[in-house]
């Protein structure tokens, strides 16, 4: 993902079961502190606790985290080290169902945008907002 404008990094950390708390309250503080307020914080920061939840529970037990600010968009991109993904996964929608795999669909659905990256070592997963 290309950054129009100069880039502001906010948070940089690895995160385990142990830090998945935390750290979610540290990304709260910093898209917050950096323009987004009531709903779109909300989903933002629920989009991102959904990944860093996929990366300790299917990505090896943890991952790396790293937050950023461009002019008008709050960025983040979060990497595990698992099995990675099937080469042509994209999220669906579940069936009504089945009692999991709605993560990255909800994600898709709330955020402006979504990559994902997989590797044999692991999946990069990037998203981001407007944020101001």
């Amino acid at each position: 993902m290309t950054e129009p404008g100069p880039v502001v990094d906010l948070l940089s950390c690895d995160f385990t079961l142990s830090t998945l708390r935390g750290t979610r309250h540290r990304v709260n503080r910093h898209a917050e502190r950096n323009g987004l307020a009531e709903a779109a914080l909300y989903r933002f920061v629920v989009a991102v606790n959904e990944i860093i939840t996929n990366a300790v529970r299917h990505g090896g037990g943890g991952g790396h985290l790293r937050l950023w600010r461009t002019h008008d968009r709050l960025c983040c991109r979060v990497t595990d080290h698992g099995t990675g993904l099937p080469a042509d996964y994209r999220p669906h929608r579940p069936d009504p169902h089945d009692t999991s795999g709605r993560g990255l669909w909800l994600v898709q659905r709330t955020v402006d945008n979504l990559t994902i990256e997989t590797r044999p070592d692991g999946t990069t997963v990037t998203l981001s907002v407007h944020g101001r």
